[in-house]
């Protein structure tokens, strides 16, 4: 897979996603996207009883992302959704985005999938991180790459393993994702969970997301799961 043009060479050839939903017939949402559920909790508050935590990343649009962490083992569940970050300090740079983001909450078993395994999978397979603002063909800050953290040793590992990325230049452009806290998850709409899952045939899914999970069962075998 060339690092440099993303997990999807066709990507110019379809329309995104947000195009995609006029030409797929979709149920109206049961809830209106205002009134949808909104979780103001940290990252790691939200999953509760037995071995459980919860991870959020945001890589572009949520449909490839969510498949992705979908077939991994020790994963529980996926949800689609819209997270926004805590807002920066004051000497953050000025290109932090402070609006939501397209992005999955991952409940996952730390006894069969380690935080690093995620982020791994997150990096290399779920999206391309030198993107700015955008993943392929679809533009904008709500689709940038963002790695929500719920507390300090997440930072930590996040941290170290972009400086392994980046010593390693498995990138040769520069890896833009944004590091913050949670603010709030609001769960998108019905009609986009388990959206490859459901409409495996639709051209966008066929050019950027099946590789995704084909790339994912390369790379990691033993982690893959259908």
């Amino acid at each position: 897979m060339n690092r440099t043009l993303g997990v999807c060479s066709m990507r110019s050839m379809v329309l995104g996603c947000a195009a995609v939903l006029a030409a797929v017939p979709v149920a109206a949402p049961s809830t209106a996207p205002e009134t949808r559920a909104t979780v103001p909790l940290s990252v790691t508050a939200i999953a509760t009883g037995g071995a459980r935590k919860t991870a959020v990343f945001a890589g572009g649009c949520f449909w490839g992302v969510e498949a992705v962490f979908e077939h991994l083992r020790g994963v529980k569940s996926v949800t689609s959704g819209y997270a926004t970050p805590v807002a920066p300090t004051a000497d953050s740079t000025s290109t932090f985005h402070r609006g939501l983001a397209e992005a999955v909450r991952v409940v996952y078993d730390p006894d069969r999938i380690s935080y690093e395994q995620l982020l791994q999978v997150f990096f290399l397979v779920a999206h391309d991180p030198t993107q700015v603002d955008r993943q392929g063909p679809d533009v904008g800050p709500r689709y940038r790459s963002m790695v929500f953290i719920g507390d300090e040793d997440e930072r930590r590992i996040v941290l170290t393993y972009l400086d392994s990325l980046r010593s390693r230049r498995v990138y040769a452009a520069p890896i833009a994702t944004q590091i913050a806290a949670l603010h709030s998850f609001r769960i998108a709409e019905d009609f986009h969970q388990d959206f490859v899952a459901r409409h495996p045939q639709t051209a966008y899914v066929v050019a950027h997301d099946l590789p995704k999970l084909q790339e994912l069962r390369r790379q990691y075998p033993g982690l893959y799961e259908e």
